[in-house]
This record gives structure tokens, C-alpha cells and sequence, in this order.
């Protein structure tokens, strides 16, 4: 299986601008540039790579946890999953921190929080972000 983006540049670094979109169609001619990488926070003014990581981060762990809650028995209610993802200039892309709210009824909680770190593991975002420290905080809700 294979997915394909495609992003364009036009200029230098700093003052230059770039588009970008998912041949699936989800997301298509999306802006990014130096200022929505390195300035503007808030995300209003477009997108950045690192946003993107953290929304594929973010959905795979939400998968392979549903699948590893699965094995035990459960099924999740709902499984709210925020990933934030560092970028430090100079440094590069220096972590990925889950925060992980699930509901699950029936799951004791130590049960959860050890799927939760097996998923951290095993999702395959995660494998392939193994070169950065990924950290999980977990809360089973109701």
C-alpha cells in the first residue's frame, strides 16, 4: 500500500511559498511557508509539516490502541488523541507527545494505560518516528 503527497515551492526560504496536497483529495492546495513553520502558532495561516506529522501521528495511535483494546475484549467509546510535535530550529523535529483520553467501559484503567504504551510502540507512525523521544499521558475517563 502506498499513499502519495505533493507539495510545490516557489522562491527562497524565508519569503518563498508552498502549496500541497494528498492524492486522496482529503486535503488539497493547502498553503504552508516560513511563516507557518517557524511563526504563526495559531495555524490561521496555513499548515506546516510538523502539524501534518502529529495529525498522522495523533490517528494511527488511535487505531492500533482500538485494535490492541480489541484483543482484550473491549470496545472504545471514544479515544481522544492529541499529538504535539516539537520542532526545534537549528535541531529538527526533536519529539511527539501523546495526550490520550479514552473511554472504555468495562476496561480497568492499568489495563488501558499498558495498551496505550503498547500502541505507543507498535503504531506504525510511531516505528517510523523512532529517531525522535515519543512520550504518552494517559486518562480513561468514565
Amino acid at each position: 500500500m502506498k499513499r502519495t503527497a505533493k507539495a510545490v515551492w516557489a522562491g527562497d526560504l524565508k519569503s518563498g511559498k508552498g502549496r500541497f496536497g494528498l492524492s486522496s483529495g482529503a486535503l488539497s492546495d493547502q498553503p504552508y511557508s516560513f511563516k507557518t513553520r517557524f511563526e504563526n502558532e495559531d495555524g490561521k495561516a496555513g499548515t506546516n509539516p510538523e502539524e501534518l506529522i502529529a495529525a498522522a501521528h495523533a490517528s494511527c495511535f488511535a487505531m492500533q490502541l482500538s485494535a490492541f483494546i480489541a484483543e482484550r475484549g473491549f470496545v472504545a467509546d471514544r479515544l481522544e488523541v492529541e499529538a504535539v510535535v516539537t520542532l526545534v530550529p537549528g535541531t529538527g523535529i526533536t519529539g511527539s507527545h501523546l495526550v490520550l483520553v479514552g473511554t472504555v467501559p468495562g476496561m480497568a484503567e492499568a489495563d488501558f494505560v499498558a495498551e496505550a504504551e503498547r500502541a505507543k510502540q507498535n503504531c506504525p507512525v510511531s516505528k517510523a518516528l523512532a529517531a525522535i523521544d515519543v512520550t504518552l499521558e494517559v486518562s480513561l475517563a468514565g
